[in-house]
């Protein structure tokens, strides 16, 4: 891609006043503080309006919408309560908004659905100098950059602190954004309050949790008030390779559910599960730890509708804790494809209310991080269903992740029209080659 030029630069405050408060976070926020970039893509504007109609709409959109997500325009700051801990002061203080042109012609790309090199220029003006250094409360929460392509195609990129939102909240953000830019009303009223997710006192684990793994020595703790930095749940120890994108086709998908189903000891077997369970077995071989080696595959779980009360529609924070699958290499290698879904299924149905509570209350004891040891995370990235969002310049056309972090391995829609999906890694190129022939036997 070509350089990317900046046209402008602005500070975004809530275009009214809005009422001073601080906002507690959770033990599955306080995991996440650090900062979360994706990107999506729309055809030049149908209504042909210009670029600085575009960026001067977005800006306006923004002002309104942060009055109703006056927390974005916060700062992160040591809690009032516990000075140990990170809390949202809202301060109006604002967001980054940049505004950006470049030559280069959006199918000069190539392929929009998975993340590459080229896309890091689509954030390029959304860190600051000196970031590393700076506290957290000089750092906004939430900067945008919107790009123009040579054609008239336009890239809109997030870069937002992931302890504010999850991936759910913030497609429900995305969809307000969208309907502020059109001029209508809030479609989701967002709502802060994660009280709900507050550890019991006095804490109470009830359950194992393999999700989780405590701090060493050499690690920060899953928060860190007095240092200028948060440990990442994305932090893994996979040392970082090359980004690879492999292609599922539907029949593909669906013969792996038969082969799931084929012995009757499985009554259901859903696409996830059947993915899920084959890129587990084909990473962990591929990467050749030891056949009596334990390998953790992480997936997020939402839970909102979990734990009781189920929480609020609306809720804009974080609600997706890390579910599990584990078993020994050998295992993987020598059971039959009905146990390692099975395997899946069980990561997702030993959740409940107490089970939730329980590793909420590890969290608070241990103060520990997901799973690091031989683990890896699993996002389904297809079903965030942000290809519905309609802004004042289009109708969204793909969305993804501006870079894959070490140790997460993501699932993405394929080609329009296709049925299938691709799986994006991070591995070695002979580990991939590996990976990719034991997806498809």
């Amino acid at each position: 891609m070509e350089g990317v030029k900046l046209v402008e630069k602005v500070v975004i405050v809530p275009e009214m006043p809005t009422n001073r408060r601080r906002i507690f976070l959770s033990n599955l926020d306080l995991p996440l503080v650090a900062y979360q970039e994706s990107v999506s893509f729309y055809d030049p504007p149908e209504n042909k309006i210009s670029f600085s109609e575009s960026y001067n709409t977005l800006y306006r959109a923004l002002r309104s919408l942060l009055v109703p997500y006056d927390f974005f325009a916060g700062r992160l700051v040591p809690a009032l309560e516990d000075n140990s801990r990170l809390e949202i002061d809202c301060n109006g203080a604002g967001i980054v908004v940049a505004a950006a042109r470049t030559d280069t012609r959006l199918s000069h790309l190539g392929g929009l659905f998975a993340p590459k090199p080229d896309f890091k220029q689509l954030v390029a003006f959304l860190r600051e100098e000196g970031e590393d250094e700076m506290e957290f409360k000089d750092k906004p929460l939430l900067y945008i950059q919107l790009t123009q392509f040579g054609c008239g195609s336009l890239a809109l990129a997030s870069r937002y602190n992931h302890c504010v939102l999850d991936g759910a909240a913030a497609r429900d953000f995305e969809k307000n954004l969208a309907a502020f830019t059109r001029g209508d009303d809030l479609v989701i009223v967002p709502n802060p309050d994660r009280t709900i997710f507050k550890a019991r006192n006095p804490p109470r684990i009830s359950h194992p949790h393999h999700e989780y793994s405590k701090p060493s020595e050499t690690r920060d703790n899953f928060f860190s008030v007095g240092g200028k930095r948060c440990t990442n749940v994305m932090h893994f120890s996979t040392p970082h390779n090359t980004t690879h994108l492999i292609h599922i086709p539907p029949q593909r998908i669906a013969s792996l559910k038969m082969a799931a189903l084929k012995d009757g000891k499985l009554k259901k077997c859903t696409t996830f599960h059947a993915i899920a369970a084959k890129v587990w077995k084909a990473r962990s071989i591929a990467t050749k730890i030891h056949d009596e080696v334990c390998s953790t595959m992480l997936f997020p779980v939402d839970v909102r509708r979990i734990v009781v009360p189920p929480v609020q529609i609306g809720f804009a924070g974080n609600a997706l804790v890390p579910g599990c699958a584990r078993a020994s290499l050998r295992e993987l290698k020598d059971k039959e494809d009905s146990y390692i879904v099975r395997k899946v299924q069980e990561g997702v149905e030993r959740f409940d209310d107490e089970y939730v509570r329980s590793g909420i209350d590890w969290l608070e004891v241990h103060r520990g991080t997901p799973c690091n040891e031989n683990s890896f995370s699993l996002v389904a990235w297809f079903r965030l269903g942000l290809e519905e969002d309609v802004f004042s310049w289009g109708k969204l056309k793909y969305a993804t992740p501006v870079v894959l972090k070490p140790g997460l391995v993501f699932l993405l829609p394929g080609l329009e029209g296709d049925g299938g999906l691709n799986i994006c890694l991070d591995l070695p190129d002979d580990q991939v080659d590996e990976f990719h022939r034991l997806l498809m036997e």
